[in-house]
Parts: C-alpha cells; sequence; structure tokens
C-alpha cells in the first residue's frame, strides 16, 4: 500500500508541474480512438463501453474525490480533476467524429451540426479556448457538456445495445441531461426554490429543442452508401438499369420509378428507414423498408413508385429517413412535361 501512495503521489506531483503532459496524453488517445474505430465495429463496441463509463466517473466525481481522500490520506489537485474532465471530453468527441462525418449529408442543415462538433473537438484540444475562454462561462459549458455527451450516446447506445434509431435518440437526450444535472445544480447553485423549477425548464427547453431539431442529427451509425433512380430492376442481383436524373411525365406514368438504396449498419442492428418521395416541396409519398445490419457493402433495399400525380412535371426529391425522421440521404431528379418533350 505504501509503495502504490508513493506512485499516486509521483503522477500527482508530475502533473502539477507539467500540466500540459495530460493535455498531450488525451489529445494522443483521442486521434488513436479516431483511427482505430472507423470500419471496426465490434472495436467500436469496446470503445463505446469504455465512453459510457468515463462519463459514469465523471458524474461520480465528487464522490470519487472523498474516496481517494479517505484512502490514500492526499487530495486529488484540481488541475487533475480538471484535466480529466479535458480528456473525457476529448475521447467523446474524436470517437464520435467518424461516425457523424460518415452519416453526414453535407448539402443539408446535418453539416450545421457536424460542423459543431469539429468546433468542439478543436476547442477541446486548444487549452487557452478551453481553459480561457469555455470553461469560465458556466452556460456555454454546460452545453459543451450535454452535447459531447449526447454525441457519443448517438454512437455507443445503437453499438452496445442494438437499439434503433428512434429509440437512440430518445434514450440519448434523456442520459445526455440527467448526466449534466451536477453541472445544472451548481450553474443554479443560488436559485433558492427557484433551482429545481429553472433546472427542469431548462432540461425540457434542451432537450426539445434537439428533438425539434432532429432531422439535423445525422443518425451517426446509418451510412448512406449509395441512392439511385432507374425504370428497370434486376431483383435476383439487386441491381439497377440506366440511371436517370430526368424524365417526361409519358414514361413515368407508363413505368413509374424504381429507387435502390444501400445502407450500412452495424452487424445486427435492425431499423425502419422510408422513401420520402417530395414534388415541388410537398411530401406525396412515404414508403417503409426495413433494413438490418450486413457486410460493408450495405443492405440493399428499393421501392417501386407508381401511384403519380396528376400532373407529375416539376422537381421531385426522394429522402431516405429514419423512423426518427432523421435524414441518411437524398437524390433529386426532374420531370418534364411530355408535351415540351414531343414538341419539334
Amino acid at each position: 500500500m505504501a509503495s502504490l501512495k508513493g506512485l499516486i503521489r509521483r503522477l500527482v506531483f508530475l502533473f502539477e508541474k507539467f500540466p500540459g503532459l495530460m493535455a498531450v496524453l488525451a489529445f494522443a488517445s483521442g486521434v488513436a480512438s479516431y483511427v482505430l474505430v472507423e470500419g471496426r465495429e465490434t472495436f467500436a463496441q469496446v470503445i463505446a463501453v469504455l465512453m459510457l463509463a468515463s462519463w459514469l466517473l465523471l458524474v461520480l466525481e465528487k464522490w470519487l474525490r472523498a474516496g481517494f481522500r479517505n484512502r490514500f490520506n492526499l487530495d486529488m489537485p484540481p488541475a487533475i480533476m480538471r484535466f480529466g474532465t479535458q480528456m473525457v471530453h476529448q475521447e467523446s468527441l474524436f470517437f464520435a467524429l467518424p461516425f457523424f462525418l460518415a452519416a453526414t449529408s453535407w448539402n443539408h442543415g446535418q453539416a450545421v451540426f457536424t460542423s459543431v462538433l469539429i468546433l468542439c473537438a478543436l476547442i477541446s484540444v486548444i487549452d487557452p479556448l478551453y481553459y480561457k475562454q469555455l470553461a469560465p462561462r458556466r452556460s456555454l459549458y454546460l452545453l459543451f457538456h450535454a452535447l459531447t455527451l449526447f454525441a457519443v450516446l448517438m454512437v455507443a447506445l445503437p453499438l452496445i445495445f442494438q437499439l434503433n434509431t428512434r429509440q437512440s435518440l430518445q434514450l440519448a437526450l434523456l442520459i445526455a441531461f440527467l448526466f449534466s444535472l451536477p453541472s445544472l445544480g451548481n450553474l443554479f447553485a443560488n436559485g433558492g426554490r427557484w433551482r429545481l423549477p429553472m433546472i427542469t425548464l431548462l432540461l425540457l427547453v434542451m432537450a426539445g429543442g434537439l428533438w425539434v431539431m432532429r432531422i439535423w442529427v445525422p443518425p451517426a451509425v446509418l451510412e448512406l452508401r449509395g441512392i439511385s433512380l432507374s425504370q428497370y430492376l434486376d431483383a435476383e442481383q439487386r441491381s439497377l438499369g440506366p440511371e436517370l436524373e430526368q424524365i417526361d411525365a409519358t414514361t413515368l406514368r407508363e413505368g413509374g420509378l424504381y429507387a435502390l438504396t444501400s445502407v450500412r449498419a452495424p452487424r445486427g442492428l435492425r431499423d425502419q428507414i422510408h422513401h420520402v418521395w417530395i414534388h415541388n416541396g410537398a411530401v406525396v409519398d412515404r414508403i417503409t423498408l426495413e433494413i438490418e445490419g450486413v457486410s460493408n457493402s450495405g443492405y440493399r433495399a428499393w421501392t417501386h413508385k407508381l401511384n403519380f400525380p396528376a400532373d407529375p412535371a416539376g422537381r421531385w426529391q426522394v429522402r431516405v429517413v429514419t423512423d426518427s425522421g432523421q435524414l441518411i440521404g437524398v437524390t433529386r431528379f426532374v420531370v418534364t412535361d411530355s408535351a415540351a418533350v414531343q414538341a419539334p
């Protein structure tokens, strides 16, 4: 026991004397997570469990410090605890980023959410920004804290528990804000009898805002490998004929259109996705598909739409969305007026 106490004292002294050392270690660990997780679902599951465990330790920080003091008769320096929090943030962001980068539709509002995550990751590794600009602003720091946990949960929950996207989104929101309660308590430390109502209201506003804007949150574990349109489909080979971006109204009504989607999902994950057909900005059809995680090439499924409006001319979109309303991908095509096509 004496040798263990001596080792801990030396480590504490080392990190107090060279505070930048822990930042370097945290950054290296975060980058390693980024590199190792990509394309390795089994390894990602292990990392996901470790991420959730680190957040649990963060929540229990006060009790752990007391236990450490009683056990080793040594106070954990505040600098060590701050670096520990920073390391959890770094690990979480660099773990979640590869999944969000792969799942983001960059021509959509999802680019804003993923760009914010990238910005958070940069802030977490730049000490002057993290400690001098972010940490002193408690409200902003709370948002950073909750967003980081929400991002890692969106990846970890489906990988560990094989939850679908709707379940993952709802549970991630709930857990993120429950885990943020200790920070909220510090934020309203002098709130008196209004403390609990203020905390509850803030939680509801934050959770409601994210739920309303869920279409901007990429479904982190679902990656669109391709979506294409054609009038012909080889069902046995699950392949389309010539792809198209434009078709005339008469041809469209005669043969309809096939939409083929390839979605990559973690092994064992089952989910529902929908092909949402949109004509000039208005939803005209919604067709449901079941997907199941398989090989790296992705799960292929298609819909065949035959029922079109009397006047289908105009701009069309086929959006691939999850059961929770999150966008996986989109393709566009144009239907021209038949008379205009046939005119000399």
